[in-house]
C-alpha cells in the first residue's frame, strides 16, 4: 500500500485528482447557485480556483521534473490570480 501511494503521488497523478476534484467542486457549486439563486457567484471564486489550479500545475511539474520555467510561469501565474482575487473582495 505504501508503494502505492509513493507512486501515485510523486507520478503527479494524486495532483491530477486533486484538480479534478476542484474542477467538480467549481462545477457543483456553478449548479448550485443557477439553480437557487444562492451561494456564491461563479465569478467570484474564478481567480481563487485559477490561483490554486496554477499551485497544483506548478507542484505537478516539480513532481515529474518538469524544465524549471514550466514551474516558474505556474507560480506566477497563481500569484497574479491570488493578487487578482484579493483585489476582487477588497473593502476600504
Amino acid at each position: 500500500m505504501a508503494e502505492f501511494l509513493a507512486e501515485f503521488i510523486t507520478s503527479g497523478r494524486a495532483v491530477v485528482l486533486i484538480a479534478l476534484i476542484m474542477l467538480i467542486e467549481a462545477a457543483v457549486l456553478g449548479v448550485y447557485r443557477a439553480k437557487t439563486g444562492r451561494g456564491i457567484a461563479p465569478s467570484e471564486l474564478a481567480a481563487n480556483f485559477a490561483a490554486g489550479l496554477c499551485l497544483l500545475a506548478a507542484v505537478r511539474f516539480a513532481l515529474v521534473g518538469a524544465d524549471w520555467s514550466l514551474i516558474a510561469v505556474s507560480l506566477a501565474l497563481a500569484g497574479a490570480a491570488h493578487v487578482a482575487d484579493l483585489k476582487s473582495r477588497w473593502r476600504p
